[in-house]
């Protein structure tokens, strides 16, 4: 297992420099920052140039991406537009977010993980159609609207929840954004579970188990459940990432100032060094996300070993 981690940490490496660089030159790209950084007005042109030697613009776009590279190993993901470093805004954010993504994902494996195994146990039946009915229909409409809907409902005409976040966001502000944001993927770990459920429950080892007189409980928990939750697992580890890269819809809803707020801003003001270095942490995310889940494979999986 230590030899597995070793190889796969090495070869995640090559997979970080190849994203990080696409990411920063798709982003530098998109424009000159200096004339966003005016915005409607011409810059001085020796005001310009002095700003592009300072920024490494004057340089060619590798080794702009080397300086930055450098920078990032130094702990210095650069200074935004408005003179704040980077890395402040990270501390700001990424918190805030981590909280919004905790909240997503655990409805996504108590919710969707519960009715998934249900409707999977109970195939063809009515709870079975129901859910797939459910799903489809969760799956069918946009974020924007469902996040409206539900923070008109239950924020402003029923008042059980504040319709925006607090700076602070504590968690009990984020269940009904967490909510939003999990909906859509709480959907597809349901329907995913179903299928992987009723594809097992008809594997020899299941009925070897029930031939031996095993409880039914202990059957569906500790061999049925064990082995259909791999495809569930490898989705929610990937969607980890993605919930924290795509939280920007629910968070301009329920005015969150997390990753998807920052990003969104510096989208919006062609701020370069706010999204490489966001974009960066979350390439990270997203590495560190797909090794956890393949060291989980061999916890859920015995059959699985590395060498």
């Amino acid at each position: 297992m230590g030899r597995y981690v070793v190889r796969r940490l090495l070869q995640m490496v090559p997979v970080f420099i190849g994203s990080t660089f696409l990411i920063f030159f798709m982003v530098y790209a998109l424009g000159d920052p200096v004339a966003a950084l005016f915005g409607d007005k011409a810059p001085d042109p020796a005001t310009a140039a002095r700003i592009r030697q300072e920024l490494y613009l004057d340089e060619p776009l590798w080794k702009q991406y080397g300086h930055y590279m450098g920078q990032i190993l130094s702990g210095d993901f650069g200074t935004a537009f408005n003179g704040q470093p980077v890395i402040e805004l990270m501390a700001d954010a990424f918190p805030v977010t981590l909280r919004l993504t905790l909240v997503a994902i655990l409805f996504e494996i108590v919710i969707g993980i519960t009715l998934g195994v249900l409707s999977g146990l109970r195939r063809g039946r009515s709870a079975d159609t129901t859910v797939l009915l459910l799903t489809l229909i969760v799956v069918s409409i946009p974020t924007f609207v469902s996040g409206y809907v539900l923070q008109y409902l239950f924020g402003v005409k029923w008042g059980i929840v504040s319709p925006s976040v607090s700076p602070e966001a504590p968690f009990d502000e984020l269940l009904l954004p967490g909510i939003v944001l999990a909906l859509t993927s709480l959907a597809y770990v349901t329907r995913l579970s179903r299928t992987s459920i009723a594809e097992n429950s008809r594997a020899d080892y299941v009925r070897t188990a029930v031939a031996k007189g095993l409880p039914h409980r202990r059957v569906v928990t500790r061999h049925l459940l064990r082995n259909s939750l791999i495809p569930v697992v490898t989705f929610i580890g990937t969607d980890v990432g993605a919930l924290m890269g795509g939280a920007i819809v629910t968070e301009r809803i329920f005015n969150i100032h997390g990753v998807g707020f920052q990003l969104y801003q510096g989208v919006l003001r062609q701020n370069s060094p706010t999204v490489v270095g966001f974009v960066t942490i979350l390439v990270i995310v997203f590495l560190l996300a797909n090794l956890f889940v393949d060291l989980l494979y061999a916890v859920l999986d015995p059959r699985i070993r590395y060498a």
